[in-house]
């Protein structure tokens, strides 16, 4: 994910009046938005139009937007945002730990992807669904570390804490993850680890 001056140019140059540069922001991202609104829904079908209303509210938006943070920083607010609304729109029920959709693969594998494509792509989803076992801030927290490549300030200023509370929670999460998978995925562990 790109960031920094590079989105700060665009951003000024749509304001300015060239708005199809906007794509270029939407290609940058679109990974990162989908990726957080399939965490909130669980649903591919709903997390593409919370991601299509993100992008919508982003760009109507834009002029608020005063690079005083990363432009991830501030659609992730967004992404947030729209999540929570469009669940408390639709009265979706959280997952539990006794609901079998948390262990439902999220993406079919493609039959013409390489051996080691597939294997890759079961490990991201292993780490996906042990993700969604963890608590909602755990969740955050790992999502926006590795995947949003947030820094910890950047992370402290989204979650209203302290860079050094951000570090220690970040450690807590990541054991909390690691016990996750050493408890639903035993099996899948030491073939990793083979």
């Amino acid at each position: 994910m790109n960031t920094g001056t590079n989105d700060n140019e665009i951003i000024s140059r749509v304001l300015r009046g060239e708005q199809s540069l906007y794509a270029d922001l939407v290609k940058r991202y679109q990974n990162f938005v989908f990726t957080i609104t399939l965490r909130y829904t669980n649903s591919r079908e709903d997390a593409e139009e919370i991601a299509q209303d993100v992008f919508i509210k982003a760009y109507r938006s834009l002029a608020d937007f005063r690079g005083e943070s990363r432009f991830s920083t501030w659609l992730y607010t967004i992404v947030t945002t729209t999540c929570i609304t469009f669940l408390r729109k639709k009265k979706l029920d959280t997952h539990s730990l006794d609901n079998e959709k948390v262990f439902e693969t999220v993406e079919s594998t493609d039959s013409g992807f390489k051996a080691n494509q597939v294997e890759q792509k079961s490990k991201v989803q292993m780490v996906n669904k042990a993700i969604r076992l963890l608590s909602p801030d755990d969740a955050k927290l790992i999502n926006l570390f590795y995947q949003g490549e947030q820094s910890l300030e950047e992370i402290g200023q989204i979650m209203g804490l302290e860079p050094n509370t951000v570090k220690v929670r970040l450690h807590r999460a990541r054991q909390r993850l690691k016990e996750k998978m050493e408890t639903y995925f035993v099996q899948e562990v030491k073939d990793i680890m083979n």
